[in-house]
């Protein structure tokens, strides 16, 4: 592999985005497309990407495996679980795993009195979105269908316009480019 291919590589890896990746590399942006691509089909540079992706997730412990489960967390998570049987707000260090993993965020206003007083306190908490992460999960599972796929033959609307217009179309008339008029005097 050439230096300028390990740049490619290492670019690439930063957001898996060829084309930037052929540019932060050296290479000219009017053939940066061209590049990208070409570099990711060739087998030594895919080898190097797919390694160099393999070491990044062992060394972070991200994983697919990993990722399913946190998207698990939020598709299946029950608000119950964040709140005591009078309706007040579980303390953080009182929740489970998955309840905190499906808790986006947290904002605590304290109630004061007229003297400034602490009187209370009123809890709000994001969760994450769990219609998005029931969405991922399901496309992953392949039960969304997000790809436009053309039936067979038989069914393909193209085919059966082509079928169905067969042997109706109009032949071409061979016409002489400037008719002559029936009173023309020039020459034929």
């Amino acid at each position: 592999m050439t230096p300028r291919q390990r740049r490619f590589v290492e670019e690439y890896l930063v957001d898996l985005n060829a084309t930037q990746a052929a540019i932060r590399a050296g290479y000219s942006r009017w053939t940066a497309v061209k590049i990208g691509s070409e570099n990711l089909i060739k087998p030594d540079i895919a080898r190097e990407i797919q390694r160099a992706m393999d070491e990044r997730s062992a060394r972070t412990g991200i994983t697919a495996e990993r990722v399913l489960q946190e998207l698990a967390r939020i598709a299946f998570f029950d608000i119950r679980k964040a709140f005591n049987p009078d309706g007040s707000m579980k303390p953080l260090d009182q929740l489970d795993d998955e309840t905190a993993a499906a808790i986006a965020g947290l904002e605590v206003a304290e109630i004061l009195n007229e003297d400034g007083e602490h009187t209370g306190s009123v809890r709000k908490i994001k969760l994450a979105d769990k219609l998005g992460a029931l969405t991922l999960l399901a496309r992953h599972l392949g039960m969304l269908n997000d790809k436009l796929t053309l039936k067979g033959d038989a069914e393909n609307p193209l085919t059966l316009l082509v079928k169905a217009i067969q042997g109706t179309s109009i032949k071409p008339v061979a016409t002489p480019a400037f008719p002559r008029a029936e009173n023309d005097d020039r020459a034929a």
